[in-house]
C-alpha cells in the first residue's frame, strides 16, 4: 500500500450533510463532496492486511485496495477505469448502497472502516466532471440480438455489458422512463436522477436500444420478443409488495410505500398531479404518518413525508431493537445486524421495535388509528424461536396516513412470467441457476430481484453482469466478458 502507517496516523472521516433544517426545504441530494485531498488522505487509511476482506464483502468484486492505493497516489484516471472494470455503475452505488464492504473492513474491528464508500463516488464523479466517461463501442458486431425486460440496475447491467460484446440489447420499460427503482422508488434526495439520464445516454452511444411504455406481456407478447430476438433476459425485479392483510386494511389513507415513493419522483420530475397519481395524490402534508417496516423503503417515507410536512411521524418495527454494537467476535466480516440510523431519522422520527399492528382503526372511510400490540420472540420446546404477543400491551397509534413498508415478496406473478412458461423456485421467484442463469424455458435467462428475491442494487448489478457473461457465451460458444 502507498502508506503503510496510514491507518495510525489519519482518523476516518465521512461526507457531511447539510442540515436537517436545510435539506427538508428541497428534494436535493444534500451531501458535501469531500476535497480531494481529503479523499487520498482517506484512501491512504487503507491498510497492507494480507487478507483483503472488503471484497467478500462487495458483491461486485470491487478491487478495494487497488483503487484506493491510485487515489492516495493521485491517479484518479486510473482508479476510475480499475473501478469500472467491476461495476458499471458506481454514481449508483456510491449513493444508495449500505457498503457491505465497510462492514468487512479490517479497520471495522474497532469501528474506524476505511470509507470505501465515498472514495468510490468521488471517484466516478470526478470522472464525470473531467469527461473521462464515454461510450466505450464494440469495434465490431455479431448480429445477435437480445430483449432485456426490466430497466432497473439488473436489467441496464447487463444490456451495457451485452452492446460492450458487440450485439444488439433492446431494454424494455413498462413505465416511461428508464430506471426500474432507480428511478420510481429512490427518493431524489438520496439519488437525483440526471444520474440515470447521462447513463442512458452513454448506452445509447454504445448501441443500447430503449423501449419505454413497453409492458412485455400486455404490449407485446414474449413469444413475439421470442420470434424476434435470439434471447431474452427477464429482468423485471420484484415488485409484488408485502401487504398486511388485518381489519380496516380497506380503509382510505393505507398505501404501499411504493405507491407513495413512486407518486412524488413523478412530481419531482415534472408530471402533473393527475399523470403522478391516477388514483388521487397521497399527500402526508399536516398528517400523522404511521410507516410500518423498519428498512431502507420505511426510512424513504420518513424523508418523503417529512419533506411533505408531516405533523408526526412514526416508524413500527415487529423486531426487537438490534444493539447499538454488533459483537465483533460473532459477526465481522460478514454484515452485522444493528441499529441503524439514516439521514431520514435524523430530520424527524419516533421509532418503536418489537409492535405488531393489529387492526387499522377509522370513521367515514378513512383511518385515524393504528391499534398495535407489543410482541416478543419465545423460545419453544423444539427450540424454535415463535413470535407471541405480550398480554395486556396493546395501544393505539394516531394516523391519518400508514405507508406499508414490509418489503416484498418477489415479482409480480403476471402476463409476463405466464407467457414466458418459465419455472419458479419455492420462494415465487423466477428459477435460475447462477452457473449460467438460464430459465426453464428456451432462450430465457433471467437475472436480478427476480431471479433472487428483493436484494440490493449492487446485487442486481453483479447478477446483470454475470447474466450478460452467460448470454454471451451461449450466443457466441466463449466470452471475454467478466464474470
Amino acid at each position: 500500500m502507498g502508506k503503510v502507517t496510514g491507518f495510525l496516523e489519519i482518523e476516518r472521516q465521512e461526507r457531511t450533510y447539510e442540515a436537517p433544517q436545510e435539506r427538508l426545504k428541497n428534494w436535493k441530494e444534500f451531501v458535501h463532496p469531500m476535497p480531494a485531498a481529503d479523499v487520498s488522505k482517506q484512501a491512504a487509511r487503507c491498510m497492507d492486511c494480507g487478507i483483503p476482506f472488503c471484497h467478500q464483502g462487495c458483491p461486485v468484486n470491487n478491487q478495494i485496495p487497488d483503487f484506493n492505493n491510485l487515489v492516495y497516489r493521485d491517479q484518479w484516471k486510473t482508479a476510475l477505469e480499475n473501478l469500472q472494470s467491476t461495476n458499471n455503475f458506481p454514481e449508483f452505488t456510491g449513493r444508495v448502497c449500505p457498503a457491505p464492504c465497510e462492514a468487512s473492513c479490517t479497520l471495522n474491528i474497532i469501528d474506524t472502516p476505511v470509507t470505501i464508500k465515498t472514495i468510490e463516488c468521488e471517484i466516478v464523479d470526478r470522472g464525470w466532471q473531467e469527461g473521462w466517461i464515454k461510450p466505450q463501442m464494440s469495434p465490431r458486431g455479431t448480429g445477435k440480438r437480445i430483449a432485456v425486460v426490466g430497466s432497473g440496475p439488473a436489467g441496464l447491467a447487463c444490456a451495457q455489458q451485452l452492446a460492450r460484446a458487440g450485439h444488439a440489447p433492446t431494454v424494455f420499460e413498462k413505465n416511461d422512463r428508464i430506471g426500474g427503482l432507480l428511478r420510481y422508488g429512490i427518493p431524489d434526495f438520496k439519488m437525483e436522477k440526471h444520474l440515470i439520464d447521462r447513463r442512458v445516454a452513454q448506452m445509447e452511444g454504445e448501441g443500447v436500444i430503449f423501449r419505454t411504455n413497453f409492458e412485455v406481456g400486455k404490449t407485446v407478447s414474449v413469444q413475439r420478443l421470442l420470434d424476434d430476438y435470439d434471447v431474452l433476459v427477464m429482468a423485471g425485479g420484484a415488485e409484488d409488495p408485502r401487504d398486511l392483510p388485518i381489519p380496516g386494511r380497506e380503509l382510505a389513507g393505507v398505501h404501499f410505500a411504493m405507491d407513495f415513493l413512486t407518486q412524488q419522483n413523478k412530481r419531482n420530475a415534472g408530471d402533473d398531479e393527475l399523470r403522478a397519481a391516477p388514483t388521487g395524490g397521497i399527500s402526508a402534508t399536516g398528517k400523522h404518518v404511521v410507516v410500518i417496516g423498519g428498512g431502507d423503503t420505511g426510512s424513504d417515507c420518513i424523508g418523503t413525508s417529512n419533506r411533505h410536512g408531516a405533523v408526526q411521524v412514526t416508524q413500527l418495527e415487529i423486531m426487537p431493537q438490534p444493539p447499538v454494537r454488533e459483537n465483533k467476535q460473532l459477526t465481522w466480516p460478514d454484515w452485522p445486524l444493528k441499529l441503524r440510523t439514516s439521514s431520514s431519522h435524523e430530520e424527524g422520527c419516533e421509532r418503536d421495535f418489537a409492535v405488531s399492528a393489529k387492526r387499522f382503526i377509522g370513521s367515514n372511510g378513512k383511518v385515524e388509528a393504528v391499534e398495535c400490540v407489543r410482541v416478543e420472540w419465545v423460545v419453544g420446546a423444539d427450540g424454535r424461536q415463535s413470535l407471541q404477543e405480550v398480554a395486556g400491551s396493546e395501544f393505539q397509534i394516531k394516523a391519518d396516513l400508514v405507508l406499508l413498508a414490509m418489503g416484498f415478496v418477489g415479482p409480480r406473478h403476471n402476463e409476463f412470467i405466464a407467457q414466458s412458461g418459465a419455472e419458479l423456485d419455492p420462494r415465487g421467484n423466477v428459477k435460475a441457476p447462477v452457473s449460467d442463469y438460464k430459465t426453464t424455458s428456451a432462450n430465457i435467462f433471467s437475472c436480478g430481484d427476480m431471479r433472487r428475491g428483493q436484494s440490493l442494487v449492487v446485487w442486481a448489478i453483479r447478477e446483470g453482469r454475470q447474466c450478460a457473461q452467460a448470454v454471451d457465451e451461449y450466443l457466441m460458444g466463449t466470452s471475454k466478458l467478466p464474470r
